[in-house]
């Protein structure tokens, strides 16, 4: 017996005909939220690491590749190529022009040309020739060497020889004009909220129990030295290139002009593009240095995620009050909410930040052999890594920015927790031990006795202090001594040790 076929409304059906393909709708709808939803927070990055910027970084090689060969490098001078025309400013100007000018026009001529190659590579090469066309050329510069030159174009060159200087120079711009510049902007904005805060004083949870004292400022001190010193580290990053052929061996070069230093040309021209030249490589550049950056820029993603867990908890304690923003909704049905949705948001994005970061630096620093094309695919996903690191970055510094510090709580909150001075107590019972004053036997098990797992108020610890016979200078000081006021020299480390 079959079973009778599922029934259909006919509300249903005229949905489901009627339905828009929103995969059809023009202008195209984004498939992620970084081309969507966050693309005001991370459109910088698609300068740098989009694929029409990858695209641009290529022609940008290839162009500067043409004018070595014509025009040699400040340590070996041209041409390299015997033959090769010497380029005039005009001429290389025009060159440096392609790049430049690679606009909406230019995209789409290069993907109709790589439509037909099926070769991205190749076609950025006939890119360039059409414009070294003598009749383009000649149009644009008047008389010109630049047809003679067209054969230059990727002269010696396998594809990797132009991407990996390409995702070098995208990689370098990105981190250093969008990714540090905002990222530094957080740690500063982080660093001036601890100078602010230096001497709030806070009561302290290790293990999420009431503990030693500290001030606000001093834990946001804290993170903010952990963020820089990451930084530090990213802006000191190395970004390595090669131009040496098939296989690393300059057999192409060679053999096509064998009096040339092809390893001092290669040098000279990494180096003239601002990276720094790998003597040792096989088809592709090793991307060590790139699992290096992606290394520390998701220990600064995790120690960010750090600090929007805490930011959250001392939310949660209302240690910090979130200043609402007018109009918005916190709850769709618990209009009294303000819900901590920055410090939330950014986890989800650093988490996401640092699980391609991690695979980029594990996948790129190995390749079979001399060469596999898996680096390909995984670094086409370097984009979406920062992308997400910067929206975390973002929501992070406006999240800072909504919020008061709530002094008055974190009062109330030391004045409930005297038991926190058993601390403070038994050490100077251990001292004026060692300076030979009778009855300080046992502090700490005396202290433990006191405090341990129970309330103490104020009067029952100075009642306890009072009684234990402790020289009247330190029995005096113990007698001021409070949770708020015991916070050791935490301000001035802010002072003194924040940058």
């Amino acid at each position: 017996m079959t079973s009778p076929a599922p029934q259909t409304s006919p509300t249903e059906s005229t949905a489901a005909q009627t339905r828009v393909n929103l995969a059809d709708v023009t202008p195209p709808i984004a498939l992620g939220p970084l081309d969507g939803r966050y693309r005001g927070a991370v459109a910088p990055l698609v300068d740098h690491l989009s694929e029409a910027a990858l695209n641009r970084a290529r022609l940008h090689v290839e162009v500067e590749w043409l004018v070595t060969l014509c025009n040699g490098t400040t340590t070996v001078p041209g041409p390299v190529v015997p033959g090769a025309p010497t380029l005039s400013d005009a001429e290389i100007a025009y060159l440096r022009q392609i790049p430049a000018t690679f606009g909406a026009d230019e995209i789409a001529e290069l993907a109709a040309i790589e439509r037909e190659t099926v070769h991205d590579v190749k076609a950025v090469e006939y890119f360039i020739k059409r414009r070294l066309d003598s009749s383009v050329a000649v149009d644009a510069l008047g008389e010109t060497n630049l047809p003679a030159a067209s054969e230059l174009v990727h002269f010696a060159c396998t594809s990797e020889d132009v991407n990996n200087l390409s995702y070098a120079l995208m990689v370098q711009g990105a981190v250093r004009d969008v990714w540090l510049p905002a990222a530094t902007d957080l740690a500063d904005q982080l660093a001036d909220m601890a100078r602010e805060h230096a001497d709030v004083p806070m009561l302290s949870r290790t293990h999420g129990q009431p503990a030693t004292p500290t001030t606000m400022g001093k834990e946001l001190a804290v993170l903010a030295h952990r963020l820089r010193r990451q930084l530090r580290r990213i802006d000191g990053a190395e970004y390595l290139g090669k131009l040496n052929g098939a296989t690393g061996t300059y057999g192409a070069h060679v053999v096509a002009v064998p009096g040339a230093d092809w390893p001092a040309v290669s040098k000279g021209f990494v180096e003239h593009l601002g990276l720094t030249w790998n003597p040792l490589t096989t088809q592709i550049e090793s991307h060590d240095w790139q699992a290096e950056v992606y290394a520390d820029v998701a220990r600064f993603n995790r120690i960010l995620h750090n600090l929007a867990t805490d930011v959250w908890t001392y939310i949660s304690l209302g240690f910090f009050t979130q200043i609402p923003v007018a109009g918005a909704t916190g709850s769709s049905t618990m209009p009294h909410k303000v819900n901590p949705i920055r410090f939330e948001n950014a986890e989800a994005n650093l988490e996401i930040s640092c699980s391609l970061l991690d695979t980029l630096s594990a996948t790129l620093v190995t390749s079979r052999l001399q060469r596999d094309l898996t680096d390909s695919t995984t670094q086409r996903n370097i984009g979406p890594a920062f992308g997400h690191s910067l929206l975390a970055i973002d929501n992070v510094r406006r999240g800072l920015k909504a919020l008061n510090v709530n002094a008055p709580l974190m009062a109330d909150d030391l004045d409930a927790n005297w038991e926190v001075l058993g601390e403070p107590v038994q050490s100077a019972m251990r001292a004026a031990s060692v300076a030979g004053v009778e009855g300080m036997e046992n502090p700490y098990e005396r202290l433990k006795e006191l405090t341990r797992g129970q309330r103490v108020d104020a009067a029952r610890m100075r009642e306890f202090v009072a009684g234990l016979g402790l020289p009247d200078d330190v029995a005096a000081r113990l007698a001021d001594l409070s949770p708020a006021a015991y916070t050791g020299i935490a301000a001035r480390l802010v002072e003194d040790y924040l940058a």
